[in-house]
């Protein structure tokens, strides 16, 4: 009888550790991707940020994705320190759930790294996301200051 219990043990050991190794649903991939090109913001590492924007990415007043990168850039050149936290997020996946509306607001903050942030902007962003070659790209964007 125990050889038969922990038989069953077994099973539902491997069965649990084939599922937990199976491919993420979408959602947690993009929340996943959000949350890394988070950190590389805060990390300085614009290269990496842009990994997750979309060759034709189009955003407020027609910035391309070269405007973006831009504009990324420049912000760390000027900020030594970077903070960036965003408020709850809320996706949106496309039936096909190969493309996702995505809509948060962020603080973003910035300035030596002393004691408390020289700058600091609270803004709504509401993204356009689609699934390339297994990765989330966002390819569009519009964001406005919270308040206006």
């Amino acid at each position: 009888m125990i050889r038969l219990v922990l038989k069953c043990m077994l099973c539902v050991v491997i069965t649990l550790s084939v599922t937990a190794c199976g491919r993420e649903e979408p959602e947690q991939q993009l929340r996943a991707t959000i949350a890394a090109m988070q950190k590389d913001v805060e990390a300085g590492k614009a290269g990496d940020f842009m990994d997750g924007v979309a060759s034709d990415f189009v955003g407020n007043d027609g910035v391309d994705r070269a405007g973006l990168e831009r504009l990324v850039k420049a912000q760390l050149l000027l900020n030594s320190k970077v903070g960036v936290q965003t408020g709850p997020v809320t996706v949106e996946l496309a039936p096909d759930k190969r493309t996702a509306t995505v809509r948060f607001s962020v603080l973003l903050v910035g300035g030596s790294g002393r004691f408390m942030p020289e700058r600091g902007d609270m803004q709504e962003l509401v993204s356009g996301w689609r699934e390339e070659s297994g990765e989330w790209k966002v390819y569009s964007a519009s964001w406005r200051a919270v308040g206006r």
